[in-house]
């Protein structure tokens, strides 16, 4: 875990995600996040393990979830990072955490579901809040960045 000043009185936002190949549509997503509990909010951010991101997508992520964490943990709208559990587990994660709001982005349907879910069968004062895309740029996902690099390549 990397902390900054964690304070005990402050909102405290969840969000999560692979971050490999940090670009500005990340940035934005968790400057979104920490709005999104207010004034003074606590950003904490849960960075997926290596593991569960080549479960999940069929490939190893380029960057190592320590090199990934510790980009995330560098920028300053984010207060602490916590590498994911080795077996993705959302309860586990919120009540380590305790959060007052759990963001979650356009792309995380499935989490929104799970999270959902288990906010609601445990009747948690827990706000969702899904933030939304911030326009099209030719190079706003980790995808895009790949197949740019890979087309520049061949050239």
């Amino acid at each position: 875990m990397v902390a900054k000043n964690r304070g005990s009185k402050k909102r405290i936002v969840l969000a999560s995600g692979v971050f490999d190949l940090l670009h500005l549509g990340h940035v934005r997503f968790l400057e979104e996040a920490k709005r999104a509990g207010g004034r003074n909010a606590e950003l904490v951010v849960i960075i997926a393990r290596d593991r569960i991101v080549e479960e999940r997508k069929g490939e190893k992520p380029i960057m190592s979830e320590n090199q990934r964490c510790a980009l995330v943990a560098s920028l300053k709208v984010v207060d602490c990072t916590i590498l994911g559990f080795q077996k993705f587990n959302i309860e586990r994660v919120i009540d380590k955490v305790k959060p007052d709001v759990i963001a979650v982005g356009y792309d995380q349907e499935g989490v929104e579901a799970t999270v959902r879910k288990y906010v609601e069968e445990n009747k948690l004062n827990i706000k969702i809040a899904r933030i939304g895309k911030f326009g099209e740029d030719e190079l706003d996902s980790s995808s895009k960045i790949k197949q740019r690099i890979i087309g520049d390549f061949k050239r």
